[in-house]
């Protein structure tokens, strides 16, 4: 074969050599040991938490070595691609924390653009530069077309072959297309002339020189040293629109935007051997390669499942539905990525998670197990960390979206709002209720007359008459103005004068010879003010009442009683 004759009978109007490129794209002028990474999804939904998950990893290589971290999306199948997904993805990883130094970005009119010199970023425009390399490939014998007459094109198309191979030995059919492999790579020049002549669509292919019972060795960065078989497949790199596969697309857009690491999910070791193969024929440096175990869950029997996309928590647009802040979210992945994090967070928990000094020897090799009552563990000690005005926005903000009465009735009482948040926050011991913005109607909703109620009647153990007493003797000496110490010591007055002891030691000791203690006092009041049995700390919550409302409240309850 004239391999220079046939690389200009199939790319005639393929100018531009890989020198031409190469000038085109320089290398970027980085410190040494800075990374640069890339997230390059296909724009067919939502972020799945797969997603996020190996971006991260991206994320945190780049920018803790002072790298880049780039945004590509890989449209080159029109079929699959969903209206406004890119933008979709872009403001969802911005939500968590993923911002892109380069790549496809949103311009001001919320459209995606370009941002950087290795563009375009969008593999559907970038069809002119994988046919220079697919040329080159030609020119040197490592790649060859494969014709289709139309009618054969037609009849293919109209096979469902997944129906087709349902009933059909697997053996026998890869055999078939091995041997079909062969006698097309026999294909002469005057064959493709008349082909081309006739209108014939081909496909490009590789011409592989690997033997599957060979291997190659190789090294990856979370599985360590491995050995894989070679590929000894005729893949294709040009579908017949000219379009390129995923396989060939990635290895030309890697090398020209300079990605030194790439971060995907352990699906893609079965075509590692191909890509090796690709980056060797087109004499490209190979980026070193992290390929991550799977996100798994347990099945309602206790078996680990794939985190599929249709289990909740799969979509990352549910967290916010849900009500988890984005750093909660963040500092879980970080959990599940590195082995150490939990006793770093221990020994730092005023900084950042973005301050952790991420390592990639401490990553899981067999994958983690993503569990809800671990995120909310998390999602609680973050947000106990944050300061009453932080939490006062994020719920208003969240409650506005998706609970709009409750997140008018915040926007309008900001300053009181900020005050129950304030309660017991801060310190060594801040209180933990919230796990996610949802938790807030819950746990302070009783502050406001619409969302009042009481949940439980007072255990039949204690006479009524003595609930009554109480709520008269509290009534009688309460002053707003008392500090917490005379407050509560009213409230232990009360309660002696009623039989309930003051002494809890003593109480403990001898219950029998009381009627209760203080502590069953400091019930019956909080019932009658928040509704509930459990709440923040009561005098507190009197302070922000005021004491019209209390006295309000403790007498609907005398009436109810």
């Amino acid at each position: 074969m004239d391999y220079q004759s046939l690389a200009e009978l199939l790319f005639p109007n393929v100018n531009k050599t890989p020198a031409d490129l190469e000038a085109e794209f320089p290398p970027r002028a980085l410190a040494e040991g800075a990374k640069v990474t890339r997230f390059a999804p296909s724009p067919t939904g939502f972020v799945h938490f797969g997603g996020l998950f190996p971006t991260t990893v991206a994320e945190r290589l780049a920018h803790q070595s002072g790298g880049v971290l780039y945004l590509r999306i890989e449209d080159t199948d029109a079929r699959r691609e969903v209206a406004g997904a890119a933008e979709g993805l872009i403001k969802t990883l911005s939500r968590y924390g993923i911002n892109f130094d380069e790549g496809a970005v949103l311009d001001a009119d919320g459209k995606v653009s370009d941002k950087g010199i290795y563009g375009p970023y969008k593999q559907s425009l970038r069809g002119p530069i994988y046919h220079v390399y697919a040329k080159q490939l030609v020119k040197e014998g490592k790649a060859y077309p494969c014709f289709t007459a139309q009618d054969e094109l037609e009849e293919i198309l109209s096979v469902n072959k997944k129906e087709e191979l349902k009933h059909t030995d697997w053996q026998a059919e890869a055999e078939s297309r091995r041997r079909e492999m062969l006698k097309a790579r026999e294909i002469t020049l005057d064959e493709v002339k008349a082909n081309l002549e006739a209108g014939n669509p081909f496909v490009l292919r590789i011409l592989a020189d690997g033997e599957p019972d060979r291997k190659v060795k190789f090294t990856d960065l979370v599985k360590g040293n491995m050995e894989i078989p070679e590929n000894d497949e005729d893949f294709v790199l040009l579908k017949s629109d000219g379009i390129p596969t995923y396989h060939f697309a990635h290895a030309v857009d890697d090398h020209l935007m300079g990605t030194t690491h790439v971060i995907r999910g352990e699906e893609w070791l079965p075509s590692l051997a191909k890509h090796l193969q690709l980056f060797r024929y087109l004499g490209f440096k190979t980026p070193k390669y992290l390929h991550i175990a799977q996100i798994m869950r347990l099945d309602e029997n206790g078996n680990k499942k794939k985190l599929s996309k249709r289990d909740m928590g799969a979509n990352m647009d549910d967290y916010t539905r849900m009500g988890y802040c984005p750093e909660a979210v963040c500092e879980y992945v970080m959990t599940l990525l590195n082995s150490n994090y939990e006793e770093w967070r221990m020994q730092n928990p005023d900084k950042s998670y973005l301050e952790f000094p991420f390592n990639i020897k401490k990553m899981s090799v067999s994958g983690c197990l993503f569990d809800f009552d671990k995120l909310n563990d998390v999602s609680k000690n973050v947000i106990s960390r944050m300061d009453a005005q932080t939490v006062t926005s994020a719920v208003t903000e969240w409650a506005l979206e998706f609970d709009r009465p409750f997140g008018e009735l915040l926007r309008d009482n900001k300053d009181m709002a900020t005050a129950i948040f304030a309660i017991g926050r801060g310190g060594k011991k801040p209180r933990k209720d919230l796990a996610t913005w949802c938790d807030a109607k819950p746990y302070m909703g009783f502050f406001f007359d619409e969302y009042f109620a009481v949940e439980c009647p007072y255990p039949d153990k204690f006479p009524k008459e003595d609930i009554l007493n109480v709520f008269d003797g509290f009534l009688s000496t309460y002053d707003e103005r008392d500090d917490m110490n005379v407050w509560f010591e009213k409230i232990k007055a009360v309660a002696e004068v009623n039989g309930y002891t003051p002494d809890m030691k003593a109480y403990k000791a001898n219950p029998e010879a009381f009627k209760g203690n203080v502590a069953d006092v400091s019930m019956f009041l909080r019932l009658a003010v928040t509704g509930k049995m459990n709440s923040p700390d009561m005098y507190s919550v009197m302070q922000i009442l005021g004491k019209e409302k209390v006295a309000e409240r403790i007498n609907k309850m005398r009436s109810k009683l």
